[in-house]
């Protein structure tokens, strides 16, 4: 090495060997000397996690989607002697969305110590465990492998099942068969291989618990035909809105995707900037909305567009329901009829492939009456299918099932 500075590659060897030094240290002293290697303090490691006072105790976590993971805790205490704690990573920057047990995200990602005293109060305390979107519970604890965390937890006496959301299970070349207007028709892109790829490995890891699955919404089941399906849930009340929907001669329109890309934003963009500019509609496209904003925008619309690629209802469809707006969206033949078996009911919103929204869209604001009937069913099946009742149900026949079964 012609040229170098002998006493600066000594002081380089001699940082080398004190770093290695320091890696052998236990990880509290680590962070204490260098915590910039983690990424976060040691006040920010949370205590494990404390188990409910109640015969059943659930753990569910981490992925917490749309807050779901707390809403499906507080459905599963609707059953008798049953507390239930959700856990979710927490990044500095998050929607609000609430949960029971927030891990930072660093934590969970580089801290050993953490992990295993929280696997630790897991297995000791809890008795059955749902794990979200087969996403490690306890980080570097079992090196972010979840097959070998729900060994563990079995091995330890515990009841364990997975809860799959969407993306984290849809397959993507199975999607665009059924969908015309799928965003996965071309399958180069780096989205639609990304998701392939993630599906295809979670999957595989589901085959290979071969356990009690729950899915979030009723398309999934093409991809796991044996899971249940454990409805979202919403609060009613929370959703109410005092005003009816189509009062405004012009009607406020809303849509607020969480993914532009996925719930086919710009197959509608153009149709919808249209009507806007010849005052037809009052559109509001909000973007990444907090999740304390989203009611006082929801009651303030008069139709509420949800998503025109992927066939399905969730969250945000629900919410609009619940809040008595006039839901338009592309909801499957299959997921529709789905529904209809499970519940005896139509799923009351208003059906729109993209090319036909403008159609839709006019024929709403010439029959409102019609259309607000429309809306009055959408509280109601909310009401029935999605305030927490049903999905207690379904979580019961996994928290009450008998041992062995």
């Amino acid at each position: 090495m012609s040229g170098a500075d002998p006493s600066t590659l000594g002081s380089s060897a001699i940082r080398g060997v004190l770093w290695k030094l320091l890696g052998l240290l236990p990880e509290a002293a680590q962070l204490r000397l260098r915590p910039s290697k983690f990424g976060f303090a040691p006040a920010d490691v949370p205590a494990p996690v404390e188990a409910p006072d109640a015969g059943i105790r659930l753990y569910l976590g981490p992925a917490n989607s749309a807050g779901q993971g707390w809403a499906w805790a507080r459905a599963a205490e609707r059953n008798s002697d049953v507390g239930a704690v959700s856990m979710q990573y927490r990044a500095e920057r998050d929607l609000g969305y609430p949960s029971d047990n927030d891990v930072p995200r660093a934590v969970v990602a580089r801290s050993r110590t953490w992990g295993r005293r929280q696997f630790q109060a897991v297995a000791g305390r809890f008795t059955h465990v749902i794990a979200e979107s087969q996403l490690p519970l306890f980080g570097l604890a079992f090196d972010n492998d979840p097959v070998r965390e729900a060994r563990a937890l079995q091995a330890a006496g515990v009841r364990f099942a997975s809860l799959c959301h969407g993306s984290d299970i849809r397959l993507p070349s199975r999607h665009r068969v059924h969908e015309p207007d799928s965003p996965f028709h071309a399958d180069d892109a780096p989205l639609t291989l990304r998701l392939e790829e993630g599906a295809q490995r979670r999957a595989q890891i589901l085959d290979e618990l071969d356990g009690v699955e729950f899915v979030s919404t009723p398309d999934l089941l093409r991809d796991r035909p044996r899971a249940l399906w454990l409805p979202v849930v919403v609060d009613p009340q929370r959703w109410a809105a005092a005003r009816p929907p189509l009062e405004h001669e012009r009607p406020v329109v809303l849509h607020a995707p969480s993914d532009v890309g996925l719930k086919g934003t710009e197959l509608v963009r153009e149709t919808l900037e249209r009507m806007h500019e010849a005052g037809e509609i009052t559109l509001r496209m909000p973007e990444r909305m907090p999740a304390d904003r989203v009611p006082a925008e929801v009651a303030a619309a008069d139709i509420v567009l949800d998503q025109f690629s992927l066939g399905i209802y969730g969250v945000a469809a629900c919410e609009a329901m619940a809040a008595g707006r006039v839901v338009v969206s592309h909801v499957s033949d299959f997921v529709r009829g789905h529904v209809r078996r499970a519940t005896g009911s139509d799923l009351p919103i208003v059906e729109a492939p993209a090319a036909e929204l403008e159609a839709v869209l006019r024929e709403i604001i010439a029959d409102r009456g019609r259309f607000r009937i429309q809306a009055e069913n959408g509280v109601d099946f909310v009401r029935r299918i999605h305030d927490g009742r049903r999905s207690a149900e379904v979580l019961a026949a996994f928290l009450t099932a008998p041992e062995g079964s």
